[in-house]
């Protein structure tokens, strides 16, 4: 038997890490943060344990404790105080993400990345503005134009509120050129735009739509989000984005999908992040609970991971927990 090569020798203490191939870094993570303009006082996440939604008043010291663990980065979702058919709180001056981002940036160094959609802001949950009979047709279907129309003044109000980067989520055509156009017009040619370029219509979400209160009134997203079968459509939907001006390229979900991370990681010359979404995060406290997993190990290694598919950011509720011990 021939052992002239045993990889097992690099396997041992000491040089174990001296070859590790993938370092995971809290400054890789971002961490989620729920804003709540209806509540006076924080709010438990039953089906995400350890996450609260927070009053705007509570924004920036929730803020500070992601900020003490090492993570440096945030990005806010925003639960208003009343809902239209058009989203409208979505971009006003005084909405809840507006308010919050201007006292996150006026009181603290995070990195400030907001959500632009309108799931959370709509009476139906829908991520834009409907076609009028949407609610008698099986075939769901959202009006693209107007709805970018509502993108360009929501992104811009949280480029004037003080946001670092803009994230679109809502899988509507023509949405990162639609923001990138309204921002360098109006004057906001330093915000990036994340762009949840491949986002598919996944299971994985519940547990943020009773976070967000943002779950479809009737219908569901699968009209607009992507079919979870398709990984040649990623690639198509990233490539538009990409023409369009998208800085940052996102896959959402992280762990069913990590071999699209590594097919645009290899495609594409952009930053990539991947959403470690609620499902994935439940699931694995779910199994803790039980003593089946070991909470800790399970959300670092899922973590690295994402990263070793080719993601350079990861936005995780796992961030936190998993910085801490790095």
């Amino acid at each position: 038997m021939d052992l002239t090569d045993r990889p097992r020798r690099l396997r041992a203490d000491g040089v174990r890490d001296l070859v590790s191939e993938t370092e995971l870094h809290a400054s890789d993570l971002i961490a989620p943060i729920f804003v709540d303009a209806t509540t006076d006082e924080r709010v438990e996440i039953e089906s995400m344990p350890g996450h609260e939604r927070v009053p705007v008043e509570e924004a920036v010291p929730r803020t500070e404790e992601v900020l003490s663990t090492g993570v440096e980065s945030v990005i806010v979702f925003g639960v208003p105080e009343s809902k239209d058919s058009e989203g409208s709180r979505a971009w006003a001056d005084d909405g809840v993400v507006q308010r919050a981002v201007r006292a996150i940036t006026d009181e603290t160094d995070a990195y400030v990345i907001t959500d632009v959609c309108f799931c959370e802001y709509t009476d139906h949950g829908h991520c834009g503005i409907l076609e009028s009979d949407a609610a008698e047709d099986p075939h769901l279907t959202m009006d693209n134009d107007a709805t970018l129309e509502l993108l360009r003044r929501t992104a811009v109000s949280h480029a004037e509120a003080g946001a670092d980067m803009v994230a679109p989520s809502g899988m509507v055509d023509g949405m990162v050129g639609a923001i990138r156009n309204a921002l360098d017009a109006a004057g906001y040619e330093q915000i990036p735009v994340m762009s949840y370029a491949a986002k598919y219509e996944s299971a994985f979400y519940g547990p943020f739509r009773d976070a967000a209160d943002g779950a479809p009134s009737f219908g569901d997203r699968r009209h607009y989000q992507m079919d979870p079968a398709n990984a040649r459509e990623a690639r198509r939907e990233v490539r538009l984005d990409v023409e369009q001006g998208a800085d940052v390229l996102m896959v959402k979900p992280a762990l069913p999908y990590l071999d699209i991370v590594s097919e645009l990681r290899r495609e594409f010359d952009r930053p990539v992040a991947a959403y470690n979404v609620s499902g994935e995060y439940a699931m694995l406290h779910a199994a803790a609970d039980r003593g089946w997993l070991d909470r800790q190990s399970v959300a670092h290694e899922s973590l690295l991971s994402i990263k070793r598919a080719g993601a350079d950011l990861i936005l995780t509720y796992f961030a936190e927990s998993v910085a801490e011990r790095l």
